[in-house]
């Protein structure tokens, strides 16, 4: 036992090193984490054995509910808004095109059956939230046009479609006499059970966090722990697609006052983050490199399909009349990352007892390497090229850590005066906002300062807002977003 412990804990302690590390070289540390695994593993330096699949979906299954919880609580309304539509477009339809488009190819190029290439083709569908945000989160990207939160949200809300199709492959196979009605409603069930179940235990969840009362601050993060495993564990069992339960009440819940906010966000986004180490960990573990070697030909022919052809094909078709232009539409393309998730699926294959399930792993996870280690590291430099990076605002540490109260209705809320607008050089005695929204802070030249009546607001300046109305905050949003040729709105 003891043994046991000092094992996971050096991996772990290796994997948040060499995280810090990768940084400086541009490597995704998601991928160091998957080869560190393997190093460990049967046979690498480590020699450790483990086989265990069903554990290993067992464990995965459990990080991928906290990585999916943890980005439903970071996205917010007031961001997605505008790409709302896109997103969920990409996110089902996107998943839908992209199954039949790479099983169909998986079909022409292999000697697998229809409906195990298919399969294949779903358990790849799913750009995954892992590896987006981690990229995303540890380059500190920022990026024009809204496209990382489209991205961020396509990649957070199409694992339940693509945990769907996955199932209902399996299932076909496994039954290949099922009716296509039955089908059908085994999909609106899922679909319908888990959005209703998420806006409920979205709407619980706030009740009880800010209701219970606890006598110890500690409990609050146990009990939103219980909170966000109930809500999957119930969906799932009543049929629902549980994945999407926990993501819809995630965003419900963050995008809600609720105690100690701050605190409890900080916990999942370190939950998170301990999830995907471990489950890269555990995923590289499970892997033998001996038995990847075979379908690296095939594995290449696959990934590069799916990069330049599926891909890319997919998003021009179902985003041909938005407002995205053309280069906005290549990087979107170029973002669909390819990590985890797809491994752990692959993983229901292997438990289910699917023909040559063991050949579609080892596929995938050759696949899911190749994405990151392609897509992933040239990202940046994909967005620097194609013109669209913006410094990312996760490297600013806010200055004021901040938590709502039940008594204290009040919401910290930032907002970027956007080049041309209203807002902008214009001083903040003249700017007629409204009484119950108060700037407490700008972000200017990577500083935070106090404005006062006389500071005057520059392009590119970040407000921190803070307010009990959400209305009065978007009114002030839209200032820093209107030319100024438009008239301001009467108070």
């Amino acid at each position: 036992m003891t043994h046991l412990i000092f094992l996971s804990a050096l991996l772990l302690l290796i994997s948040i090193v060499l995280s810090k590390t990768s940084h400086k070289f541009g490597t995704p540390s998601l991928l160091l984490f998957l080869i560190t695994g393997m190093l460990a593993g049967s046979e690498g330096i480590g020699g450790i054995e483990f086989d265990d699949y069903q554990f290993a979906q067992f464990v995965g299954n459990i990080a991928l509910i906290f990585i999916i919880y943890s980005g439903g609580l970071e996205t917010k309304f007031s961001t997605i808004r505008p790409v709302l539509t896109e997103g969920i477009i990409l996110s089902t339809l996107g998943v839908l095109l992209s199954v039949f488009a790479v099983g169909g190819f998986v079909y022409l190029v292999t000697d697998f059956s229809l409906l195990v290439s298919l399969l294949i083709g779903a358990i790849v569908s799913s750009t995954d939230a892992a590896a987006v945000f981690g990229v995303f989160r540890s380059r500190k990207m920022g990026l024009k046009h809204n496209l990382r939160p489209l991205l961020e949200l396509e990649s957070g809300s199409n694992d339940p479609m693509a945990y769907i199709m996955t199932t209902t492959f399996i299932y076909l196979i496994q039954e290949p006499n099922t009716s296509f009605a039955t089908i059908g409603w085994m999909l609106v069930r899922s679909i319908a059970l888990g959005s209703i179940a998420g806006w409920a235990f979205g709407k619980a969840s706030l009740w009880v966090i800010n209701r219970i009362k606890l006598d110890t601050d500690g409990l609050y993060p146990v009990l939103m722990m219980a909170t966000t495993l109930l809500t999957f564990a119930a969906t799932d069992l009543t049929g629902g697609n549980g994945f999407l339960a926990i993501y819809i009440s995630a965003i419900i819940l963050g995008n809600s006052n609720f105690v100690h906010k701050r605190s409890l966000m900080q916990f999942n986004d370190g939950l998170a983050w301990l999830m995907q180490v471990v489950m890269f960990l555990m995923l590289g573990l499970l892997v033998y490199p001996s038995e990847i070697v075979p379908v690296i030909g095939i594995g290449i022919v696959i990934s590069f399909f799916m990069i330049l052809v599926a891909r890319p094909v997919v998003v021009f078709i179902l985003m041909a009349f938005s407002k995205f232009s053309a280069r906005d539409k290549i990087f979107i393309s170029w973002g669909g990352l390819r990590g985890a998730v797809p491994i752990v699926f692959a993983s229901y294959a292997l438990v289910s007892g699917v023909p040559q399930a063991n050949t579609i792993f080892n596929i995938v996870f050759f696949i899911s390497i190749s994405s990151v280690l392609i897509q992933g590291t040239s990202l940046p430099l994909m967005a620097r090229w194609l013109r669209l990076d913006l410094p990312g605002s996760d490297a600013r540490q806010h200055p004021l850590d901040y938590e709502t109260s039940e008594s204290f209705k009040s919401e910290l809320v930032e907002v970027t005066a956007r080049p041309g607008s209203f807002i902008v050089d214009k001083k903040v005695v003249d700017l007629k906002i409204p009484h119950s929204v108060m700037i407490i802070l700008v972000y200017r030249d990577g500083k935070y300062f106090a404005p006062n009546g006389s500071t005057v607001i520059e392009q590119g300046d970040i407000l921190t807002l803070m307010s009990e109305s959400q209305t009065d905050v978007e009114r002030v949003r839209s200032l820093c977003q209107r030319p100024p040729s438009e008239p301001a709105e009467k108070d």
